[in-house]
């Protein structure tokens, strides 16, 4: 009895907090000003293109495209830079620190999928705490319910994680 009563006391725990980890996360892009730098985290195929669309809109920002599986950084013009050594969240994190640093940037457009948002600002605050970490995430339109279940359960679980000091993926 004893046992089963703890079990559904974490698994009530486990539940709230994953509720309260889906609607911690903006749900909407906050207001992106004209000389923004953004960055976009690769790894779901809806991000760069998302970006895209915001350079489109802020066509005086500079765009970082973070974590891009490629050899090295190279800039593809003025205003848009590929970042390709990083592969996890956490190196992402490392990476934009490393931009920020150089370029003197104080403030940062993050975009990342809704359900990544919450680790991700999280890692990126963490590195460069005195920053402002803009939210712009991507939304999970057009899947599946249950995958998108699945994604967010994921990632509250690595949200868990990070939170008990786990960096890395």
């Amino acid at each position: 009895m004893r046992l089963l009563t703890s079990s559904l006391l974490l698994l009530t725990c486990v539940a709230i907090g994953g509720m309260a980890f889906k609607f911690s996360t903006p749900s909407q892009c906050n207001e992106i000003l004209p000389d923004d730098s953004i960055f976009v985290l690769t790894g779901d195929m809806r991000r760069i293109p998302f970006a895209m669309r915001k350079l489109r809109t802020y066509p005086n920002t500079d765009l970082y495209i973070i974590g891009a599986g490629d050899d090295g950084s190279y800039e593809i013009n003025r205003r848009v830079t590929i970042e390709s050594e990083s592969e996890s969240t956490y190196q992402n994190a490392l990476a934009i620190k490393k931009i920020a640093t150089r370029t003197g940037l104080d403030r940062i457009v993050l975009i990342t999928t809704e359900d990544h948002m919450n680790r991700a600002r999280h890692l990126i605050q963490h590195e460069i705490p005195d920053s402002e970490i803009i939210a712009c995430p991507v939304p999970l339109s057009g899947m599946p319910p249950a995958k998108r279940l699945e994604r967010w359960a994921t990632e509250y679980i690595k949200y868990i994680a990070t939170l008990c000091g786990i960096k890395e993926r």
